[in-house]
């Protein structure tokens, strides 16, 4: 293990070291999210696709994170960040090389991989750093989030047709010049890392053993993280030819295999799980979603009005939105002060709520101004307020409660949130489209695809190409209005959420109010709860 006491400028190394290994996992996400919309019509892929691999992107984070969350206090936390460097790197040549979708799949795939081993990392380390205020320095570290997004962003624009940079590379496959971006940051925490020192984990100096970590989690916790995981890999699994299973067989399969882990887990931590963190983690699918998967598809669905308005691209919505998260992540100390971390989540849900909807139905550049800075202020606290009430109120879970409810943040967002939003927006444009049943019938394929929400039919971009303007231009405004449309119901989940968050409020209340939980040395981990 590299994991030993470290002195207070060692800490502040380390902290830099993993804001900027942060970095690199938004850079990944923000330069995908600005080349893959262009590579829809080359590879031909449809709006549920399209979304899978933004999901693919996300969800395979929770395999990395909690399995690493399991060892990581004896495999240590160095060797951690060198697994996850190697698979920065290797991602970023695997999506430079792919040809279609499951290419552009792999590689979002081992990103996500690389993800999720970075925040198996820092999460724990910066909880365990900074104990009297983990909220407030787990929000400044993934201050360094939005950081990734915008630096990535402005670059991949740049290099992009029409950007600043352009001149500077070959114009034929630009945006794999725009992946390979993706090793700026990767290549600086790798060098950062080198001479970095780690502190033992607050759970393993405080005495508290292995396997009261995994009792808050318990069987319901697993019951969870299992569940989506299985899912997801039978799925990829089917969809990719390595089992002929047919759906009966295959949902048997996902419940044997789900059933076995969850009850062999529960034999080894012979706890059910601690009731609000099963809830906090329920409540990570819809919050991840408002966040994750909808910052997946901004630029996607605000291209059209950005373009009729500014002619711009529609991806600086979401630089706007990151720069107004990575500035109010700074100022977080006072913030949760004044509202309370539940508080600052609350809050936070309905202003995201406004947000969403507000951008289905925004038309002019100032009404876009206004709602993006509401949803920018929305989603700002989501993620690490949430770490940090889990990290305050379930401290001996120590490594596996603060990365298992990130897990299910992502796994919820790659699996259903940004499936879920792309195939609400191919559902719509069928059904607008079928109003037009001449135009229909020629542009939709007659062949259904399968998705984990059903089958929908996938639009022929070569088709659409070869239409008169004419119908192009209806075809256009149609798939337009409808993907605006289902923009709009994004803006649920995160109501529903604020009805949680005011529920748990008035149950702390009802007990005092909330407090962190602190844990001290040889402490037995019974005295935490």
């Amino acid at each position: 293990m590299n994991d030993q006491a470290i002195s207070s400028r060692e800490a502040k190394w380390l902290f830099v070291t993993c804001f900027i290994s942060l970095i690199a996992t938004s850079f990944a996400f923000g330069t995908r999210t600005f080349f893959l919309a262009d590579l829809k019509g080359e590879f031909n892929l449809s709006d549920t696709q399209f979304g899978e691999i933004i999901g693919a992107g996300l969800w395979p984070f929770a395999i990395s994170i909690v399995l690493f969350s399991l060892v990581i206090d004896r495999f240590g936390y160095k060797k951690a960040l060198v697994f996850a460097f190697v698979c920065h790197a290797v991602s970023a040549v695997v999506t430079i090389t792919a040809t279609g979708y499951w290419g552009l799949y792999a590689g979002a795939f081992i990103c996500a991989l690389a993800n999720g081993t970075v925040e198996a990392v820092i999460n724990p380390v910066v909880a365990t750093m900074y104990p009297k205020a983990k909220t407030k320095w787990l929000t400044i570290l993934h201050a360094g989030w939005p950081l990734g997004l915008v630096i990535g962003g402005l670059l991949a624009i740049g290099v992009g047709e029409g950007g600043l940079l352009n001149g500077m590379f070959p114009e034929e496959n630009i945006w794999k010049w725009q992946v390979a971006l993706l090793l700026i940051p990767t290549v600086i925490y790798g060098v950062m890392m080198i001479p970095s020192k780690f502190p033992v984990n607050e759970r393993v100096a405080a005495g508290v053993p292995y396997r009261a970590m995994l009792k808050d989690v318990g069987a319901l916790g697993c019951l969870i993280i299992t569940g989506l995981i299985v899912w997801e890999l039978t799925r990829v699994a089917q969809g990719s030819g390595w089992t002929s299973l047919n759906d009966d067989a295959l949902l048997w399969l996902r419940i044997g295999l789900t059933a076995g882990i969850t009850i062999g887990f529960t034999a080894y931590a012979r706890s059910l799980g601690a009731p609000i963190f099963v809830l906090l983690t329920a409540m990570m699918i819809p919050l991840a979603t408002t966040e994750l998967g909808t910052d997946g598809w901004i630029k996607e669905l605000m291209t059209p009005a950005m373009k009729s308005i500014f002619n711009a691209d529609g991806g600086w919505v979401l630089i706007y939105t990151a720069t107004l998260m990575m500035i109010l992540r700074f100022c977080v100390g006072p913030i949760v002060k004044l509202l309370t971390p539940l508080g600052v989540l609350m809050v936070s849900s309905l202003f995201a709520a406004a947000g969403i909807y507000g951008l289905s139905i925004a038309d002019t550049a100032i009404v876009i101004f206004i709602v993006a800075t509401i949803y920018g202020i929305g989603q700002t606290f989501f993620w690490p307020t949430t770490l940090g009430v889990v990290s305050e109120r379930f401290p001996e879970g120590g490594a596996m409660t603060i990365n298992s409810i990130a897990a299910v943040g992502m796994l919820g967002v790659g699996i259903i949130g940004g499936p879920l939003l792309g195939n609400l927006q191919d559902q719509q444009i069928d059904r607008s489209l079928a109003a037009q049943p001449a135009l229909y019938e020629v542009v939709m394929d007659p062949e259904p695809q399968q998705s984990v929400f059903g089958e929908y039919r996938k639009r022929s971009a070569d088709k659409i190409e070869a239409l008169p303007e004419e119908d192009q231009a209806t075809v256009e405004t149609t798939i337009n209005e409808a993907k605006s449309n289902a923009l709009a119901w994004a803006a649920v989940p995160p109501v529903g959420l604020a009805v949680c968050y005011l529920l748990l409020i008035l149950y702390f209340k009802a007990r005092g109010g909330y407090k962190p939980v602190e844990l001290k040395s040889g402490e037995p981990a019974e005295a935490a709860h």
